[in-house]
């Protein structure tokens, strides 16, 4: 488990880095304290629970985002990450918080439209702990290789074929069982008939490290996390899920211009308050978040992960929410794709 403070002072011009506490020695994550007049935000501290490890993309985003509501909402904000279970240990950390505004969760959108279908035994109702704030974050989904695939592997049928002659090296990282890239390979690989195994590893950092290593062959991902490695040439990208190509891959195909129409689907990111948080709160929240969305530095930030920010109302995230649930459920039944608890 790891925390970040982010603080409101009187100290102008000055910046002072805080190391995360706990963060593992292979991800080396610090955060910026930054120097801000006192002002009359609402809470004094507010404690933003993640879905993600350090160096993943909600933590990207929760601190992204930490940073920027630091004396618009409260005068201290603190990241909690609490990975794992596909996000339900951070729902759960969420059920026991009171119902005042102090503290909300950073989690992608599936933990309130996916899971009730993927999981038989969910720990949680969306509709009873989940109290919608605002919409967050929306990214493309890439699909990459490394160096277990040879170099003449350059777009998607051909990875299938490859995948389809050599089985037992078929095997696709995730971010984790359950989530959207998992979905997205179930999507890509079951219906290509593949005989292919699936290698969950908890956040996007440590998949990204076994496909260097060439322990695994293939990984979905969100692209910003993938850009630094391809960058280096380390990491192809064979693919991105959204409608249209991606302003930050011009030159990657999507999938769906490949013949793989059903997999046009966008990562997204939501915040959301325990059970009981009044709607009053909840508006409170939300218009905190435009005005965070607002500052340059987050839209920096979010440009340099390949990101766009995504702020709505409460009652715009609780219709996405039932959007992606009613576009989803049936294509997951369909495909039978169930997580173990």
């Amino acid at each position: 488990m790891t925390s970040t403070l982010f603080t409101s002072c009187r100290m102008p011009r000055r910046r002072l880095l805080i190391a995360s506490a706990g963060a593992a020695a292979s991800i080396a994550c610090h955060s910026t304290l930054f120097a801000q007049p006192a002002s009359p935000a609402r809470q004094e501290r507010l404690r933003i629970l993640c879905t993600g490890p350090a160096g993943s993309v909600p933590d990207i985003v929760a601190r992204t985002f930490g940073e920027a509501l630091v004396g618009v909402f409260a005068q201290q904000v603190v990241v909690d990450n609490r990975p794992g279970a596909a996000g339900q240990i951070a729902v759960q950390a969420l059920r026991s918080a009171p119902p005042d505004g102090s503290t909300w969760l950073l989690g992608q959108g599936a933990i309130a439209s996916l899971y009730p279908t993927l999981y038989p035994k969910l720990g949680y109702e969306p509709e009873r702990d989940l109290v919608p704030l605002s919409m967050a974050a929306e990214m493309d989904l890439a699909i990459a290789v490394g160096s277990a695939v040879p170099a003449e592997v350059a777009d998607m049928k051909m990875l299938l074929d490859w995948m389809r002659r050599h089985p037992g090296a078929a095997n696709a990282a995730s971010p984790g069982t359950g989530t959207l890239p998992h979905i997205l390979e179930v999507m890509l690989f079951d219906q290509a008939g593949l005989d292919w195994r699936h290698v969950p590893y908890p956040g996007g950092p440590p998949a990204i490290a076994a496909l260097l290593g060439g322990q695994v062959a293939v990984l979905a991902l969100p692209e910003g996390l993938l850009l630094p490695q391809v960058a280096s040439g380390r990491l192809r990208l064979l693919g991105t899920s959204g409608r249209e190509r991606s302003r930050f891959s011009p030159g990657v195909p999507t999938l769906a211009e490949q013949g793989q129409a059903r997999s046009v689907m966008r990562e997204w990111f939501a915040f959301f308050a325990p059970a009981g948080s009044p709607p009053a709160i909840a508006e409170e929240a939300a218009i905190a978040i435009g005005k965070a969305v607002a500052q340059p530095v987050l839209a920096s930030r979010f440009r340099d992960a390949a990101m766009t920010a995504a702020p709505s109302s409460p009652a715009g995230l609780a219709a996405k929410i039932e959007d992606d649930r009613r576009a989803w459920t049936p294509l997951l039944v369909e495909a039978g794709i169930r997580a173990q608890t």
